[in-house]
């Protein structure tokens, strides 16, 4: 097949037995085809669904650097592996140019990463429609980024589909004539120089930054020596658009893409950013020269003589970059503006290297100086939509992040303490756990502060530290120290270390309660009281069974087994984790009536209902029941009903209450009255028959007590 623009290039079938798996690639160079774009009409050129060599970028060009491309330039692509056609995309023609271009460097669309590719479609038509002529030469561009560095020959990224392969027998882009005008000639006072300065110290650390030789630049296509500015007074971001769903494993190929469509389509010394960073933060050396030297880009037109380039791959219009690439953005940028001692938040009086128009409408002139954020976007500079309006908006936080102090800094929980009010309790030790929206890679280091004094000290990209306090009341914060030295302190915490454990005042106790009465169910309330000298947290019940109650509680109806001795044990804790246990044990003992000593009439009852089966019915007046024993509460236990009737409760000899056991409706083994001292002792508890008129009946169930 005939390529446009006199490449050749001819197919052959791939060995059956190609292997395009896991197993690692064989390396290939890069590899850059041009097709012509024909039409008869004017005002409209195109190339029909073309079979082509594979290829992951493309780009349109026209002859003439000076010329503008006033139209719009569609292409769509064939996905190697699916077979399948993309829909048309636009490709971003309103490029800077450059200010005094040699011959032969072309016009040229930004280029558009597309991913493997093995068939194109191309149409150029003027935006009004019109007929008028378009540039001569109009080209599609493809760019095989190829296999060139050990790690893509260890990946099975990007093989080559084992349909076919493609082999360039000749191409007039493989070696342009290199321009040794290719960046703007700007200022006067702004001049260029060939002789390598001297790298001075930056006030940050540098930046991890992949190298040309690691991204796999072949410096044999761009021989020039880099030229260098006097220093850095600004950072201009770009977006260098195109797909933002590429693997970060492609991210090389697709930097090896740009350079060889800068170098052989446009016909450029050299890449034309200082920098690329992906969308997973990876930085990359774009311009050769030193990425610690002031290098000449071919970046941002009228403004390369004092500033630096940094382009992220991916477009950004809609989408915001994320914040790994947004952190590395800044990080480069606080990098280089700091061997200048730069404030990355600050301005910069820039010089006009030439006479335009912004995206915002502000008119430039050649060799005026012009306020610019020190760290802008590519459309401050030049009427361009770069770097996207969602990038664009994003520049602030990129400003924030470089320059410090470090944003965001919030305490979000404290370990081993516990909180109440507006304090904290600890026995000694503390941890903090912190967020920053500032990301870790910016900041130099955290530490905690005790009484205002470094406690601890951890790295920058730590989200937690921990301090022993000794025995008092504190105040705790977090300061974190931004790589420009900025430092910011969190709201300071009130924390009290103590070591002393809660107290029970009142140790628990067991009483009886009003309810009803079975064997294995004796009402009963369990009372106590705790107290700390710092902040009581709560009292768990242990046993015989398990509750969790508030600090101001003090008492819990529970039931409990008759006949059996149980520990009934609470556990005090106090803020700090301190804890008392008091574990007192209690046994309800059901006495019978038929265990009371008797005086007047009474009759025996018989049923399923009573306690044991059996209870004493009496309507005589004066019959009495007496009970003797030895503990610290008492309950008596009776039937009740419609017709029944009233009894007098003697407690030790004296008549302490007249109890009416009438109810609407019949009941069976209630505790309808109850005593409790406050220590176990030996007591008489008596119950006589009033003999109410109409109802005299008093039916008992016996006498409950707590041992």
């Amino acid at each position: 097949m005939v390529l446009g623009g006199g490449g050749v290039v001819s197919y052959a079938v791939a060995s059956p037995s190609h292997d395009s798996g896991g197993a690692g690639r064989a390396k290939r160079p890069v590899k850059v085809y041009d097709l012509a774009l024909k039409g008869t009409a004017n005002g409209r050129r195109e190339l029909p669904r073309t079979d082509t060599a594979q290829f992951s970028m493309l780009g349109v060009s026209w002859t003439g650097a000076a010329k503008r491309l006033d139209g719009t330039a569609q292409v769509r692509t064939r996905d190697r592996e699916t077979g399948d056609w993309s829909a048309w995309r636009d490709l971003e023609v309103n490029v800077d140019p450059l200010e005094r271009p040699d011959a032969d460097v072309r016009g040229a669309s930004e280029p558009l990463w597309v991913g493997s590719s093995d068939g194109v479609q191309a149409q150029v038509v003027h935006k009004d429609g019109s007929t008028a002529p378009l540039p001569k030469g109009l080209q599609v561009n493809l760019v095989d980024p190829g296999v060139v560095t050990d790690a893509e020959t260890k990946s099975g990224a990007g093989d080559a589909h084992p349909a076919a392969f493609a082999t360039e027998t000749s191409s007039p882009s493989d070696s342009p004539t290199e321009s040794s005008s290719t960046s703007p000639s700007e200022s006067p006072t702004a001049s260029p120089s060939a002789t390598t300065p001297t790298a001075p110290p930056s006030t940050v650390p540098e930046p991890p930054i992949t190298s040309r030789a690691g991204w796999g630049a072949d410096e044999s296509i761009s021989p020039d020596a880099p030229e260098y500015n006097a220093d850095v007074k600004a950072v201009f971001v770009h977006h260098t658009d195109g797909s933002n769903d590429y693997s970060c494993t492609d991210s090389a190929s697709i930097v090896r893409s740009i350079y060889a469509y800068h170098v052989q389509v446009n016909g450029w010394k050299d890449i034309g950013y200082n920098f690329l960073v992906d969308k997973c933060g990876t930085v990359f050396e774009g311009r050769k020269g030193g990425v610690d030297l002031p290098v000449l880009g071919a970046h941002t037109y009228g403004w390369n003589r004092e500033a630096a380039g940094i382009a992220v791959l991916g477009d950004y219009t809609t989408t915001g970059a994320t914040d790994a690439a947004l952190a590395s953005i800044a990080r480069v940028a606080a990098w280089k503006l700091g061997q200048y001692g730069l404030d990355p938040d600050g301005t910069a009086q820039l010089t006009a290297g030439a006479t335009q128009t912004n995206y915002f409408g502000t008119k430039f002139t050649a060799g005026s100086t012009y306020a610019f954020q020190r760290i802008s976007g590519h459309r401050d500079g030049y009427n361009t939509e770069c770097p996207g309006s969602s990038l664009y908006a994003q520049l602030p936080t990129i400003r924030s992040w470089a320059a410090g102090p470090v944003q965001g800094l919030k305490v979000t929980s404290v370990d081993k303490a516990g909180f109440s009010g507006s304090t904290y309790y600890t026995k000694g030790a503390v941890t903090l756990h912190w967020t920053t929206t500032t990301p870790g890679s910016l900041i130099s280091k955290f530490e905690l502060l005790v009484d205002g004094a470094p406690a601890a000290g951890v790295s920058g990209d730590a989200t937690s530290a921990g301090a022993t306090l000794a025995a008092g009341t504190h105040t705790v914060a977090v300061r974190a120290v931004h790589q420009s030295g900025k430092s910011t302190t969190s709201a300071a915490l009130k924390v009290v270390a103590e070591t002393t454990a809660p107290t029970f005042t009142t140790a628990p106790k067991l009483s009886l309660r009003t309810g009803t009465v079975s064997t294995g169910a004796v009402p009963v309330t369990l009372g106590w009281k705790a107290t700390d000298d710092a902040a009581l947290r709560r009292v768990d019940l242990l046993s015989p069974t398990t509750a969790t109650f508030g600090p101001t509680t003090t008492s819990s109806n529970r039931t409990a087994a008759s006949g059996t001795a149980a520990t009934w044990s609470m556990r005090a804790y106090d803020y700090a984790g301190n804890y008392r246990t008091s574990s007192p044990p209690f046994t309800p003992v059901i006495l019978q009536e038929t265990s009371a000593t008797k005086s007047g009439s009474w009759t025996t009852r018989s049923s399923t209902s009573y306690l044991g089966g059996k209870s004493y019915s009496s309507g005589s007046k004066g019959a009495a029941l007496t009970w003797t024993f030895t503990g610290r509460s008492a309950a008596w236990v009776v039937s009740r009903a419609s017709t029944s009737g009233q009894a007098y409760v003697y407690v030790d000899g004296t008549k302490t209450a007249t109890i009416d056991l009438k109810s609407t409706t019949t009941q069976y083994r209630q505790a309808i009255w109850t005593k409790t001292w406050s220590s176990s002792a030996k007591h008489t508890v008596k119950i006589v028959v009033v003999g109410t008129s109409g109802r005299p009946t008093v039916t008992t169930d016996g006498l409950v007590y707590i041992k």
